[in-house]
């Protein structure tokens, strides 16, 4: 203030560090962060001793320890998991894995969240230790078990990290038999934890009975339980009543419980045509659903995805109600008869009235008046997501649409043999202007027409709101007129709601009126298809959208080569988008050799990156298509340098291999700083080819990278 009494004006710089500090400390945007750091050496010095989460990158295995920063000193999330080469070991002939070690504590001697990518048990042996004070580790490893004793992976951390609350294993690979000897051998810090997160996507069958009965009873006090299980009564130690029971004895404080069938966790989408019952009924009975629902007060969050049939659940689920009040986000996979919708009385799930998010995978008999009981009964409803579901059509979205118009902001409509892409947007019409997070099947060919006159969806959705009430009134009743009058009221508001979304009408029946709060984007499509006809489904105008993501699927051996591009291209009308992730990882085909006739992976490649020179993309996530009998998934030479041409990147994350010299052609980007290769798939190649990325390979396309100006 001394400057303002002397005529001075007062600037920032005037405040006191400590306000300073706590500015800059609120500031969580990492491009933010790093800007105000250049501002001037005061800033610079504040903002690194205020930064809490810290990715580190670089090459640790070539001896370049001098490059560890050691002006994070407040960092207590620290990321070691993309250190490139990615997914090689920390330990390495060439370096001092001790010295290493002490550097890494000396840098950030407060991290108590480490996430690491531990190929062998030799990482976390080498990085435990250092810090004993840690209360969240996550795991990383797509690499095959070493041979190594059960639970040898786990063993350091439980032994040297006795504060540890919380251990993430979603995207690492062991045997299920590891973690339940080794929680056994230290019950102390087995008896501290609050969350495991099991949900591992590489397994081949999953966590079975005795051994979920074993981590429950290791780990009392859990809140937080995932895990993947194996629910198939065909097979030995099946997760049947026994263990369902036992969680709920076991852990009663559990407030988030996800019990997934490892069939659930594949990418596969799954066949629309089936009638959405499997083959086998599930080992679980609706006494031991109850006893479960009952043991868990405090539940917030359940998944139980099983992928075998659980018959006549409705009556069992009514229970989540009354026994788990503060339930506010349910998934169920492969329950049938969950919303029966008789009459107008609600009944199963439709009577859990505090839901905010809800799943239904593969209901085979839910129906659209299902939906419109669930959506009259769920009245917080704010993210839904229906799979599999044959019997659901665009009527019953629709409707449900109408009446939660209020809350919805996330709908996922996929594998639903009547909702296409066309279908599952006219449907989304009531609430186009309000939902943030959307995903659709892009499937364009459809034999059923809709009725294109506005007057058949209103009449269709009006009718069935007469049964928003519980229950409605005779005519002998005083009451059937008040009623009677609150119908109106809310024809007249939905009409007015509605003729405004149609005041574009293309004369089609599909409205071109703006999706103006969507921001995210997420797409299935089948392989060969093409993206251009998105626009003309509905989704045409979506000033807002910054994020897509394009899930492609299926085997292209048997398909004719593309004679058009992928359409890349059509999505230029997106102003904002500024993010993609285009996941080709289950387009299947030829890698190396292709027979005669037949087309390889470089061709379906240039299909799909072609025109992505024409979207100012700043960030990429890239899955190659693969050839899984060989387990390759590598960039090829059309794809290299169709990349290159999106010139406007600044992150590129290739989940796959790459040669070097294809690697050399993203040096054209202009303002690319961060470029990694991720073998982020089971099982990851043990040993690179000699022609793909290696060590060598990585460090001279990394040197290159940060050799070159970057404007800002």
């Amino acid at each position: 203030m001394a400057g303002a009494a002397a005529g001075g004006a007062t600037t920032i710089h005037d405040l006191p560090d400590a306000i300073l500090s706590s500015i800059l400390a609120s500031v969580t945007d990492t491009r933010a962060r790093n800007a105000a750091a250049l501002v001037c050496r005061k800033w610079l010095v504040l903002e690194r001793g205020t930064r809490t989460s810290l990715t580190l990158r670089g090459n640790v295995v070539h001896n370049n320890l001098y490059m560890i920063p050691t002006c994070f000193r407040a960092v207590t999330h620290l990321d070691l998991s993309l250190l490139s080469p990615w997914g090689h070991s920390l330990i390495s002939p060439s370096s001092d894995p001790m010295l290493l070690a002490h550097l890494l504590r000396h840098a950030f001697p407060m991290v108590t969240s480490l996430t690491v990518y531990a190929r062998t048990p030799a990482t976390l042996q080498l990085l435990a230790p250092q810090w004993p004070n840690l209360t969240h580790i996550k795991l990383v490893k797509w690499h095959q078990r070493s041979p190594s004793a059960l639970g040898s992976d786990f063993d350091p951390i439980l032994r040297h990290c006795t504060s540890l609350t919380s251990v993430d294993l979603s995207n690492f690979y062991y045997w299920t038999e590891d973690l339940p000897p080794a929680l056994q051998a230290h019950p102390a810090t087995a008896a501290a934890l609050t969350r495991l997160d099991l949900m591992t996507l590489s397994f081949a069958e999953g966590f079975k009975s005795h051994e979920i009965l074993a981590i429950t009873a290791a780990c009392p006090n859990l809140q937080q339980l995932l895990i993947a299980c194996t629910f198939d009564p065909r097979y030995i130690g099946f997760v049947g009543d026994e263990a369902i029971v036992a969680i709920a004895s076991n852990c009663p404080g559990l407030t988030v419980l996800h019990l997934a069938d490892t069939a659930s966790l594949s990418n596969g989408r799954g066949d629309p045509e089936e009638e959405g019952f499997s083959s086998e009924d599930a080992g679980i009975s609706t006494t031991a659903l109850s006893g479960l629902f009952s043991g868990l007060p405090l539940l917030q969050e359940l998944v139980l995805d099983v992928c075998k049939n659980v018959r006549d659940s409705g009556a069992t689920l009514e229970m989540l109600n009354s026994r788990c009040p503060k339930l506010r986000v349910l998934k169920l996979g492969h329950f049938h008869g969950l919303c029966l919708a008789i009459g107008s009385q609600l009944d199963g799930v439709a009577l859990c009235q505090g839901l905010e998010s809800l799943s239904i995978k593969n209901s085979a008999d839910l129906t659209d008046m299902g939906l419109i009981a669930i959506a009259r009964g769920c009245s917080k409803l704010a993210k839904f997501e229906i799979h599999g579901c044959k019997k659901v059509t665009w009527k019953g979205i629709s409707t449900m649409a109408c009446l939660r118009r209020s809350t919805l902001v996330e709908f996922k409509i996929s594998c639903c043999k009547n909702l296409d892409a066309v279908s599952a947007l006219r449907g989304l019409e009531p609430i186009r202007d309000r939902i943030q997070r959307l995903h659709i099947d892009c499937i364009w060919d459809r034999s059923e027409q809709f009725e294109d006159s506005e007057e058949a969806i209103l009449a269709h959705s009006f009718d069935l709101n007469e049964l928003e009430q519980p229950s409605i009134p005779s005519q002998d009743d005083d009451r059937f007129w008040d009623h009677e009058a609150s119908i109106k009221k809310k024809k007249r508001k939905y009409t007015t709601d509605l003729d405004a979304s149609y005041e574009q009408n293309n004369g089609n029946g599909i409205c071109s009126k703006t999706w103006e709060r969507l921001r995210c984007l997420s797409l299935w499509i089948g392989v060969g298809e093409l993206l251009p006809p998105l626009a003309k489904a509905g989704l045409d105008d979506c000033p807002c959208l910054e994020e897509i993501q394009i899930k492609v699927e299926g085997d292209c051996r048997e398909r004719s080569k593309p004679s058009q591009p992928f359409g890349l291209s059509s999505l230029m009308r997106y102003p904002r988008l500024s993010k993609m992730k285009l996941d080709c990882g289950d387009t299947i085909g030829y890698a190396l050799t292709a027979p005669s006739g037949q087309t390889d992976l470089s061709t379906w490649e240039r299909f799909y990156l072609n025109g992505i020179k024409n979207l100012t993309l700043n960030e990429l996530d890239y899955w190659p298509p693969q050839d899984k009998d060989v387990n390759h998934r590598s960039l090829s030479l059309p794809s290299a340098g169709l990349l290159a041409e999106c010139v406007t990147l600044r992150k590129l994350f290739i989940h796959g291999t790459a040669h070097e010299h294809f690697m050399t052609f993203l040096l054209a980007i202009p303002n690319l700083r961060d470029v990694q290769l991720r073998e982020d798939y089971y099982p990851a190649p043990e040993n690179d080819m000699s022609t793909e990325m290696r060590i060598d390979s990585c460090s001279r396309f990394e040197d290159a990278l940060n050799r070159r100006r970057i404007l800002d």
